[in-house]
């Protein structure tokens, strides 16, 4: 994975207000009415944290009427698991010789 996805990945779980969404999320789609109500933000700052979380792969969102609904993608959830494992898990390919020996 690239860094700048990898990137925009991390940055979605880098708010508090966006960790409240994906937890209001795991229970199932949201509209956005619900959402405002329940974060008790603006609606233009709602959608600059939907934005990063969608822009991210780890939510997902459907417009029906003139209202929109999220929804954890199952997908994207797995991506950012998986990008979070590779990145903390060591490398074995290792060279034999620490770098600061001479």
């Amino acid at each position: 994975m690239d860094e700048k996805k990898t990137a925009l990945i991390f940055k979605a779980f880098c708010d508090e207000n966006r960790i409240r969404i994906l937890k209001m999320l795991r229970s199932g789609e949201k509209c956005a009415c619900r959402l405002l109500e329940e974060l008790n933000v603006t609606q233009p700052t709602l959608s600059h944290h939907m934005k990063i979380l969608c822009d991210s792969g780890i939510v997902v969102c459907r417009k029906e009427g003139k209202w929109m609904h999220y929804s954890v993608s199952e997908k994207g959830a797995k991506v950012a698991a998986d990008c979070l494992k590779e990145l903390t898990t060591a490398d074995c390919k290792c060279e034999s010789t620490p770098c600061c020996e001479k």
